[in-house]
């Protein structure tokens, strides 16, 4: 089988395809069929280097979507079901997603009930499944209004989508006035300017996503009506660390994250029911196939589209 290797830190040309042998079950870990994986710019983070915890020579790629190939009869999965995967160490402390198979424990194989075609299905795990478990952590109900400070982002277009879906009122931010239409045709209620990390708005929100990351996080509790949440679970910003933060900005307020490691397979259920009732997508930029690795890599960081890039194994 084929697998893209990493043997050490660097741009795109130390990403090298090499032949592998296929993986064996065991009583603990079953072989997925690789059919199709979101490319992200963190992992062309990881890929330089970025990421001190990932160890070289290394498969990366944090989620996938495909099908059990081989397993044991006590893993309790079946031969042909369509599964995916996303983190729980895939493509970090394991190899990931940038092969034809992966070796995967038999807890990080979680069910869909998603029957489009590879390509569709592998934009939902990584980025459907964080926009809508950090909706969750809101606590909102249909009639509020929800701020998406990052809207543009695909994990900020997914959680578009899906909020409307559970009926809430939704403003999308941007950093760009030229999208602010955008956002307003993909379907948000309001599309408001992020300027200098200062909403352009006086408007206090029911709950907000903050994606930009640290640097703004105060001023987005300042834009937190009462008794509200702000779920802060991006870094755009590339700043892991809060500066000058007064808890004081908490009183009557609430700050929460939100990561995909630990992945509900209810909360997955009732994501892919909101999907397939709503018919909920968002824009494939592109599609690479596996052989042009690097060529995705490299568009992912440069692609000024708003959607998903995906590779498949099928192509």
């Amino acid at each position: 089988m084929k697998a893209v290797v990493i043997n050490q830190p660097g741009d795109s040309s130390v990403l090298s395809i090499e032949e592998r042998p296929m993986p064996v079950p065991d009583k603990t870990h079953s072989v997925m069929k690789i059919h199709a994986f979101g490319v992200h710019r963190y992992e062309v983070l990881t890929r330089a280097g970025g990421s001190p915890d990932v160890k070289f020579p290394r498969v990366i790629g944090v989620e996938a979507v495909g099908e059990v190939y081989a397993t044991t009869p006590d893993s309790g999965l079946k031969v042909g079901q369509r599964v995916f995967t996303i983190n729980g160490g895939f493509g970090r402390e394991f190899d990931g997603s940038e092969q034809e198979y992966a070796l995967l424990p038999n807890d990080r194989f979680f069910i869909a009930d998603y029957q489009g075609d590879w390509v569709k299905f592998a934009q939902y795990p990584e980025t459907f499944y964080t926009a809508f478990g950090s909706l969750k952590t809101l606590k909102l109900v249909a009639g509020q209004e929800l701020l998406i400070r990052g809207g543009t982002t695909s994990v900020g277009l997914a959680m578009l989508q899906l909020a409307k879906a559970i009926g809430l009122k939704v403003t999308a931010t941007t950093r760009k006035p030229e999208r602010l239409q955008q956002l307003l045709d993909f379907g948000a209620d309001q599309a408001i300017l992020d300027t200098n990390n200062e909403l352009q708005t006086e408007q206090k929100f029911d709950g907000i996503i903050d994606m930009v990351g640290t640097v703004t996080v105060n001023n987005s509790l300042a834009h937190l009506a009462k008794g509200a949440t702000c779920c802060m679970m991006g870094l755009l910003a590339g700043e892991w660390v809060l500066k000058e933060f007064s808890p004081f900005e908490l009183i009557d307020k609430y700050l929460t994250t939100f990561g995909s490691d630990d992945v509900d397979q209810d909360l997955v259920d009732e994501m892919f029911e909101l999907i397939n009732q709503h018919h909920i997508e968002i824009p494939i930029t592109k599609v690479f196939p596996l052989s042009e690795i690097a060529a995705a890599q490299d568009f992912v960081m440069t692609n000024t589209n708003m959607g998903e890039v995906i590779v498949s194994n099928d192509l």
